[in-house]
């Protein structure tokens, strides 16, 4: 138990800290265009969809069957759900806005990541919990949208108070919201692992990360204006991941 609690948290906090890897990106590329935006985060959207549906449901299928994993499957996706709604969203506007306080918008923006974040290093936990390739599996598909989110939140404060430390440091901190999560859910979860908890944890996690994908990732992608490029991204990351699957099979 302790082992996969610990590749759990370590998971996590990569995966995290691939926000870091965004902001020292928006240090040395002086702009991304919004077609490469659109596509990266169609290519994350698409690599957590097919690694939910692939991987995730079908293993709560195989371990509990399909009405019970489809239960499971819809309480996570309408328990994310209400969480996006309490979540302000303001961050969104302020980053559109031309005229706002851009340092403002690095700190909304470093907030609204961090508190979506938590449920993303509990999914990864939960698929440590499963088994170590799922575990990093789970971690290199959530990373892969961590790094737009870190070019997110840097790039604001970059332009604002012109300090690399600071813009560094926020992306940081957003990003350790991942471990933060893994620990919260390790505390919860590890009481009662078994067979069929795990299962129907697997089918919690992908409703998740479907939700998160849906109406985070892919409306993002479509408001950098290029809808094509973040459809082959999504069809790309589909298909890596799948790959990826069965190369680690």
């Amino acid at each position: 138990m302790a082992g996969f609690a610990w590749n759990g948290l370590l998971l996590s906090l990569l995966a995290g800290l691939a926000t870091t890897i965004g902001s020292a990106l928006a240090f040395v590329v002086p702009r991304f265009s919004p077609r490469w935006l659109s596509g990266m985060l169609g290519f994350a959207a698409g690599a957590m969809i097919a690694v939910s549906f692939v991987e995730l449901f079908a293993g709560a299928i195989e371990g509990i069957g399909l009405l019970l994993a489809s239960v499971g499957f819809f309480t996570g996706f309408l328990a994310i759900f209400g969480l996006d709604v309490l979540v302000p969203h303001e961050y969104e506007a302020e980053t559109e806005d031309p005229g706002g306080s851009l340092k403002r918008a690095g700190l909304l923006t470093a907030l609204g990541i961090a508190i979506h974040n938590l449920p993303e290093g509990a999914v990864v936990f939960t698929g440590a919990a499963c088994s170590g390739r799922l575990g990093l599996v789970l971690a290199a598909a959530i990373a892969m949208h961590n790094i737009p989110e870190g070019i997110a939140v840097a790039v604001p404060v970059l332009a604002a108070t012109g300090s690399r430390t600071r813009a560094f440091l926020y992306s940081f901190l957003s990003g350790l919201a991942e471990p933060v999560g893994a620990l919260l859910g390790g505390l919860v979860l590890m009481p009662f692992m078994t067979e069929t908890v795990i299962s129907f944890t697997l089918a919690l996690v992908a409703g998740i990360m479907v939700f998160i994908s849906f109406d985070e990732l892919l409306p993002n992608a479509h408001r950098y204006g290029h809808e094509h490029a973040a459809s082959i991204g999504m069809a790309a990351g589909m298909m890596i991941m799948i790959a990826t699957l069965i190369a680690v099979k």
